[in-house]
């Protein structure tokens, strides 16, 4: 009977809100470790599990002069929508975490911030950039430019880099990210350059693996240069058989392009492209620097702009949950203490750039379009800020 009464009374701990460990501060990610992207998974797990050791290994995040031990929580997402609410609410009801960084790509963060924002959740998604995860949703914010800057971003040097008039675009029709920023493009390019100046727009599913009917239509009408805003093992599969229909012209990429498993797969074929993104990891200085040699010291490789994306993001819960200057054990007032936080935080420096936030919780800051080096490495071509 007594072993009864006291399990009903830690269950009705848990049910109440009581989430916190003493001394702990516990964060979820929602993160595609599996399905077609599970490198932007790797990429995001590792930068934050090197956040969370470099802080723990110091005694843990300060709040109101006392320290927290760090603890994460990753659930996949598996690169899908309905995946990533399911992810989102198994962190929030099951794991009672504070707050949730991710998901990543916008197709999984659009549904996802729908979920926070009604269950009075903060999250933050690093590398989505569709208008429609923050807009409307209080409790959503995110660090990644949106795609109504990236386009312009995109059409200007095109036009300039090119000196293109003609664009084509390939985009997965399923895919918000791709969707929406192709919409976007197609909206900015004939504002450029006329009416009719997209000379083809062929969609294709996420699923699909041979592009070639989209590639014939595009090529045939002659443009001066293909758009892909696409995901980087979708980029690869499209350059290639591209250039086996015997398209000899440049393509423009989007920040999607930037992950550091696109030259595994797509090689040679892709080195002189240029694409729009968050930030350069060749030549970069000062704190970028430190993360960088950090990361490939730790890991091996050249952290992407997902990884570096995750550190800020990351770093902004933590610095809002500072902000609140203590910790409450009942994690529903908590929640709602850092997200009043988040929203009172007007610039942030974070390795991808000075940022600051508007009413939505979306971040003002600069783009970068790279060049892909001989090496492979993601070189600085140009930066470009909000006017």
């Amino acid at each position: 009977m007594k072993k009864t009464v006291l399990l009903v009374l830690a269950l009705l701990l848990v049910l109440s809100g009581q989430a916190f460990a003493a001394d702990t501060i516990k964060l979820g990610f929602v993160i595609p470790l599996t399905g077609d992207i599970p490198k932007v998974g790797e990429a995001a797990k590792f930068a934050a599990e090197m956040l969370r050791e470099e802080i723990n290994g110091k005694g843990g995040l300060d709040v109101g002069g006392k320290k927290y031990k760090l603890e994460f929580v990753f659930e996949d997402n598996e690169a899908k929508p309905e995946s990533a609410v399911n992810a989102m609410l198994k962190v929030i009801e099951r794991d009672q975490v504070l707050a949730v960084v991710g998901p990543q790509s916008s197709k999984q963060a659009v549904p996802a911030g729908g979920v926070a924002n009604d269950n009075e959740t903060p999250m933050i998604s690093p590398w989505s950039t569709n208008p429609d995860t923050t807009k409307g949703r209080p409790w959503v914010f995110r660090a990644a430019f949106l795609d109504p800057f990236q386009a312009p971003v995109v059409a200007n040097f095109a036009t300039k880099q090119f000196k293109a008039k003609k664009a084509a675009v390939l985009f997965d029709i399923s895919n918000d990210y791709s969707k929406g920023l192709a919409e976007f493009f197609k909206a900015e390019w004939e504002k450029m350059h006329g009416a009719g100046a997209v000379v083809g727009m062929e969609s294709h599913g996420t699923k699909d693996q041979d592009f070639s009917a989209q590639l014939t239509k595009v090529i045939a009408a002659k443009p001066d240069f293909i758009f892909l805003p696409e995901n980087y093992n979708i980029v690869a599969l499209i350059v290639k058989q591209a250039r086996d229909l015997g398209y000899k012209g440049p393509f423009m990429g989007s920040d999607a392009w930037g992950s550091a498993e696109l030259m595994d797969l797509c090689g040679k074929e892709c080195v002189g492209q240029f694409f729009s993104t968050h930030y350069a990891a060749a030549g970069a200085t000062g704190a970028t620097k430190e993360f960088i040699d950090k990361y490939n010291n730790k890991y091996g490789y050249i952290p992407d702009d997902v990884a570096a994306l995750t550190w800020d993001a990351t770093r902004i819960v933590l610095q809002a949950i500072q902000n609140v200057g203590k910790v409450d054990s009942d994690v529903r007032k908590m929640r709602k203490a850092v997200r009043d936080a988040m929203v009172g935080i007007k610039t942030f420096d974070g390795i991808t750039g000075k940022m600051s936030f508007d009413a939505e919780g979306d971040p003002i800051k600069c783009a970068v379009v790279v060049k892909i080096s001989e090496k492979g490495e993601f070189t600085f071509a140009e930066s470009v800020c909000p006017k």
